[in-house]
């Protein structure tokens, strides 16, 4: 079983979708596609051990500690609007429809990605039908269950210790009820962060999973969570030769006070009582809470196919890393 050391990362992720050669696969044409994700800080590249400049209320400059996410369900949009699956390659950073990207450098140094210092893992390669498309939509997180080799498989929920690549990393588990964590961005502030009861914290954190998880999966009981606290980003154009999707860690942290926590996790851990999660939750146009008694949108997404984090961005002539530890 493959660990990996667990903090995030503010970052923004950048996402090129690369349209490529044409081929037959089970009698149906189809095309190579590669899907290219980056984070951003301040309007630049990040990623590895990067400064990061402009974070959380304070303007504060930082370092990125940790980096990395779970996306599902990708998808291409045709012109018409008709979503076509991209049909992920399978490899220890793929299975089933889930992908992790992963922005923190093989070597776990401190040092900015580079050519010759990439990210451990920030594509996502598959294939789809031969076609034209001008958008592209993916979900974050760990889906319920995914179809691999033509059965049903529990993903979210299922033994981090046996599970395949790459869901099973220790450092993405909530624990064996909750699933995993879907998001895991950390960084290191220019000073000690201040905790409520005095006490002082090196690292400020975003770990996005389901809460409110019912059911033992041990004995095979079907888990449901009253929070998934999963969604969806769609871009209705995206041109996969010259662009890439951003996640903006200056976004993320906007409104956030990454020096002090007034209560529970350092940072936000999903918590509904965490003070530090309603700013966050907000930024990933999730509901942490019901927006009005009776609703029952709690870990809904306030707004379909939107998240302030995410937004198309440009690619660079030289991309900064994609290899594998």
């Amino acid at each position: 079983m493959r660990t990996m050391p667990i903090m995030s990362i503010s970052a923004a992720l950048g996402l090129s979708l690369a349209a490529a050669v044409a081929t037959q696969a089970a009698g149906a044409k189809t095309q190579a596609v590669s899907v290219a994700f980056a984070i951003t800080a301040d309007g630049k590249q990040v990623g590895c051990g990067a400064p990061l400049a402009d974070l959380g209320a304070g303007h504060l400059t930082a370092k990125l500690h940790e980096a990395r996410f779970y996306v599902y369900g990708v998808k291409l949009i045709d012109s018409r609007g008709k979503r076509a699956p991209i049909a992920l390659t399978q490899s220890e950073w793929q299975y089933g429809d889930v992908a992790l990207l992963d922005f923190k450098d093989a070597r776990g140094g401190n040092a900015p990605c580079t050519e010759a210092n990439p990210a451990k893992n920030t594509t996502i390669v598959g294939t789809a039908p031969q076609g034209s498309y001008v958008g592209l939509e993916f979900s974050v997180g760990a889906p319920v269950e995914s179809v691999v080799d033509g059965k049903t498989v529990s993903i979210n929920h299922s033994n981090v210790e046996t599970a395949p690549p790459p869901l099973d990393i220790a450092g993405m588990a909530w624990n064996w009820q909750a699933g995993r964590r879907f998001l895991a961005i950390e960084v290191v502030p220019p000073s000690l962060v201040i905790k409520a009861d005095g006490g002082k914290a090196r690292g400020w954190m975003v770990h996005l999973g389901s809460t409110g998880c019912k059911g033992n999966p041990a004995t095979g009981e079907i888990v449901s969570c009253a929070h998934e606290n999963r969604f969806t980003v769609s871009f209705d154009r995206f041109d996969p030769k010259t662009q890439r999707v951003n996640f903006d860690l200056t976004a993320l942290f906007d409104g956030s006070d990454l020096l002090s926590d007034k209560g529970g996790a350092v940072g936000c851990m999903s918590a509904l009582d965490d003070p530090e999660c309603p700013a966050v939750f907000r930024q990933l146009g999730l509901n942490l809470t019901e927006s009005a008694p009776g609703a029952g949108d709690a870990g809904k997404q306030t707004k379909a196919g939107a998240s302030p984090v995410f937004e198309v961005g440009e690619t660079r002539t030289a991309k900064v890393g994609s290899s594998k530890q």
